[in-house]
């Protein structure tokens, strides 16, 4: 059949211009055979969410958003369409069961690690009781080691696990009561006031950990901030996670966020942490968690979290070739 003018299939459509590569067009699904650097993998629970959530349809959102973004950052000067990072699926969950939904975390990113052990994790949520099985399956990488972790929230997240199990509410409280990792080895930054009670900030503090609220985030600024938290996570670890729930933003820049509030921070901190995040060896794994998409205002929160995840990987591909 002959041409018709003008009339192009989907795929000559989206690849019409060379000059312009679609994150929807680089960041494939994997054959699993080639040779990754990072690897997407989505988490989509959110039944064990404390608030009403439909934050299980965030890795789709999120991949959907793809279309909209390239692969080019002006502000660091970074084009990542050579960078070898590939879409790994998402982790079947059980219907009702939400102790398996975690069992299957757990086994799956543990027998993914085992396979590939240098691949670095980029975890899309689900709320963030996900974190705490995504996190004991990253620290059993390191038998006999230490792990330190950086956790941007306006939440501390140690509620009791005897009220009601496991929530998005628990994760930092079954990491430390099952010895994963050590209080004085995790850093939160971002937590806010009125958004916590004074027993569950005792808590944390009781075991160590260190805690840089969003106010001092705004008055000594992300830099300082992070020079501090990654000489406390890093003493005497391994490897570093990074826990970024979506809800440290600002409800400003964040109203896809179940638990909103004012006074968080600001978009370019976040971005800026980030990058310097993914430059760092050091750092392992990353998880964003926390925002539906399905009460989002016009795919913002979405979209804020993909420039968060296309940051770190900006970071990411100016890391030393040696690592």
């Amino acid at each position: 059949m002959s041409e018709i003018p003008f009339l192009k299939t989907p795929e000559q459509a989206a690849f019409r211009d060379h000059m312009e590569t679609k994150v929807a067009h680089w960041l494939t699904q994997w054959d699993g055979r080639e040779s990754i650097a990072a690897g997407l993998i989505g988490l989509p629970l959110s039944k064990p969410s404390i608030s009403h959530s439909g934050a299980s349809t965030t890795p789709a959102a999120v991949r959907a958003a793809f279309k909209s973004f390239t692969t080019y950052s002006l502000e660091y000067g970074v084009d990542l369409q050579t960078l070898a990072v590939r879409d790994l699926g998402d982790i079947q969950m059980h219907p009702t069961d939400i102790h398996e939904c975690h069992r299957r975390i757990e086994e799956g990113l543990s027998a993914l690690y085992q396979e590939h052990p240098h691949l670095v994790p980029i975890l899309i949520g689900g709320d963030h009781s996900t974190s705490c099985p995504s996190i004991k399956a990253f620290a059993a990488k390191y038998p006999d080691k230490k792990i330190g972790i950086l956790h941007f929230d306006a939440h501390h997240d140690v509620r009791n696990l005897e009220d009601g199990g496991p929530t998005n509410g628990t994760p930092f409280r079954g990491l430390l009561e099952s010895g994963v990792v050590e209080g004085r080895h995790i850093v939160q930054i971002g937590i806010r006031g009125f958004m916590n009670s004074k027993a569950y900030h005792e808590y944390v503090k009781s075991h160590g950990v260190h805690i840089f609220t969003s106010r001092d985030v705004r008055r000594m600024g992300i830099d300082a901030v992070l020079d501090q938290a990654l000489e406390l996570a890093g003493d005497g670890t391994e490897a570093l996670f990074v826990s970024f729930d979506v809800d440290v933003i600002d409800q400003a820049y964040a109203p896809g966020c179940p638990a909103v509030g004012t006074g968080g921070m600001n978009p370019w901190d976040a971005l800026d942490a980030l990058y310097r995040l993914g430059q760092l060896p050091q750092v392992q794994g990353l998880d964003f968690v926390e925002f539906d998409p399905t009460v989002d205002v016009r795919n913002l929160t979405t979209r804020m979290t993909v420039q968060f995840l296309l940051t770190f990987l900006a970071g990411f591909s100016q890391r030393p070739t040696s690592e």
